[in-house]
């Protein structure tokens, strides 16, 4: 009984007392097979280091298609239709190509036709409004599903081409909204808040990448959260600076459309970085590396358009 009791008092079962950093044979809670509360249990995973060359490319592919943007808008409606098409031809290209469809034809075919369409209805219309995409939407998920039916190779990689396609076919249609919206009333104003927001806040979370890069949201992705909190905030403050030098804005409500524009832009943007470094982490062979740098920002502008009309129509 007492050698029990002095066991339990140095807290084993009688076994022998441990060196200095070992333990005992009858200390709780630390037999074999635990690891030590200092070893970690995996190796950290190294991070994707920033491409300070490639960065800066981005942003001045963002800024150069926002500028294009903003004067195919000063133009007539017929010259900016066209300006919308070559965004989107270069949206359904740079999506299908870096997402890799196993019918990647089909998907181009189908986004370029729905493109064309999509941007002609925005023009037939006297009044202003975004019934024709509805039908065009329709249109061109019906058109993926055939092509995908009627396509050879069996039905492999069929999910993952319609999933590709709806994506294709919900982009050029959103990118044909902002015809709609520079036919509306200040729409043409919004459009330059939209438009200067998304290019300043694109640019602006590439560049502080290269300054800031840390903290990182995901080692696996090669952006900084500063990054993207810099471009919200400053795609802001350049959508404010031109609600006071347009007339029918106010510093406010040009404040609010490019706050909406930055955020949708900057968002996108992430999320093709992390789907591309998901492909890579399941060793997918990499695609052309133009048309993965080109998802972003192209994808940024071409969701971000959606969000510029519904400011539009509520400042209107």
């Amino acid at each position: 009984m007492p050698a029990a009791a002095g066991a339990a008092r140095r807290g084993g079962t009688g076994g022998r007392p441990g060196r200095p950093g070992e333990p005992g044979r009858g200390e709780p809670g630390r037999g074999r097979g635990i690891r030590s509360g200092r070893e970690p249990l995996e190796p950290l995973e190294p991070e994707v280091p920033v491409r300070r060359l490639l960065s800066i490319a981005v942003a001045g592919f963002s800024l150069l298609l926002a500028f294009g943007l903003l004067v195919g808008s000063q133009a007539t409606t017929t010259a900016f239709s066209v300006v919308v098409f070559g965004a989107q031809v270069l949206f359904v290209l740079a999506w299908t190509v870096a997402s890799r469809p196993s019918a990647a034809r089909i998907v181009a075919g189908v986004g370029v036709l729905t493109a064309a369409a999509a941007t002609i209805s925005m023009n037939l219309p006297v009044e202003a409004t975004l019934t024709p995409l509805a039908y065009v939407l329709a249109g061109g998920f019906v058109a993926g599903v055939v092509g995908q039916l009627f396509r050879r190779g069996g039905r492999a990689g069929v999910t993952e081409s319609l999933a590709v396609t709806a994506m294709v076919v919900v982009g050029v249609t959103s990118f044909a909204s902002l015809i709609v919206l520079d036919r509306r009333p200040v729409g043409n104003q919004v459009l330059m808040a939209g438009l200067v927001a998304a290019g300043v806040a694109l640019a602006t979370a590439r560049i502080c990448d290269i300054l800031v890069p840390s903290p990182r949201l995901a080692p696996q992705v090669p952006r900084g959260s500063t990054g993207v909190v810099a471009g919200a905030m400053a795609g802001t403050a350049a959508a404010a600076a031109v609600g006071y030098a347009v007339l029918g804005l106010t510093t406010l409500t040009g404040a609010l459309a490019g706050m909406v524009a930055a955020l949708v832009a900057i968002v996108v943007d992430l999320g093709t970085g992390y789907a591309e470094a998901g492909r890579r982490l399941e060793g997918e062979a990499p695609s052309m590396w133009l048309a993965r740098h080109m998802q972003g920002p192209v994808g940024a502008f071409a969701f971000a358009a959606p969000a510029c009309y519904v400011m539009g129509v509520i400042v209107g």
